[in-house]
């Protein structure tokens, strides 16, 4: 790639802009999802909106690939790229809450983790996911399903406004008045509507819960009995049955270990 252009952009920018080569390369280019091993020819870490419409401008003026990395946990990789742009939100992740009128602004490169400190001082939370490393943008964009969507809806359900830039570099504000069908499409419609560089959600009055995993041994009634509990439970319960392999834990029997079982992810938000 030309390096002029390139000086061009980092010229623009107030994040770092990192290439293959430079030592701090390998670290910025890894994911949360490691099944991706990909080497893009740049990328940004974006300081601000202002890096973020710099970065669209120039991958689009050039016809590179560009990636959106908010916490890089996506299954098919739309994180990172090989030999296009990688512009990751991941320094751009503050967090507003307004207790008057229980809703919170967050940006971009916000994991779940970030949203749920920042929100629990109020005694207040946004409906997530169940990984706290998991990134709010790309699990709002895909709709959101974790431990309170059973009474308080999707995580995309929950949200009232955005600010995302656009393929033209363009800074949009969206909600249900202003620009709705840009709107109506990053609630779960997934990616390539634009950058979304902050979320405006509504938040629910949730002080505590009492949640965590229950391990059995691959047991089809354990199946049939969470089927009925699930169907009957009022909605302050969510329960997510997973089989996985357990893991070497002190509370589980040695011979469990790295065995196929079963587990049940509870999370009671009742009181």
């Amino acid at each position: 790639m030309n390096a002029k252009k390139i000086e061009t952009l980092s010229s623009q920018l107030r994040g770092p802009l990192i290439q293959p080569g430079e030592p701090d390369y390998d670290a910025a280019r890894a994911v949360y999802n490691a099944m991706h091993d990909r080497r893009p020819a740049l990328i940004v870490q974006a300081a601000d909106v202002a890096d973020v419409v710099a970065t669209v401008n120039f991958a689009r003026d050039h016809d590179l690939l560009l990636s959106i990395r908010g916490g890089g946990h996506s299954v098919p990789g739309f994180s990172t790229c090989d030999d296009g742009v990688v512009l990751d939100l991941g320094t751009m992740n503050s967090i507003y809450v307004n207790a008057g009128e229980r809703t919170v602004r967050a940006e971009g490169g916000c994991t779940l983790g970030d949203l749920d400190h920042a929100t629990h001082a109020y005694g207040l939370a946004v409906p997530g996911g169940t990984v706290t490393t998991t990134g709010l943008a790309g699990l709002t964009l895909g709709g959101g399903m974790g431990h309170l969507s059973r009474g308080c809806a999707l995580s995309c359900d929950n949200l009232v406004a955005a600010d995302v830039v656009t393929a033209a570099g363009e800074i949009v504000s969206c909600d249900a008045d202003h620009h709705p069908d840009l709107f109506w499409a990053i609630r779960g419609g997934g990616g390539n509507f634009g950058v979304v560089t902050s979320f405006k959600f509504k938040a629910f009055e949730i002080e505590t819960v009492f949640a965590g995993p229950t391990f059995f041994q691959i047991d089809g009634d354990v199946m049939r009995h969470y089927d009925a509990l699930i169907s009957e439970a009022p909605e302050q319960l969510n329960a997510i049955l997973a089989i996985t392999r357990a893991p070497p834990a002190p509370f589980l029997p040695e011979e469990w270990h790295f065995q196929p079982v079963m587990v049940i992810l509870s999370c009671w938000s009742g009181d």
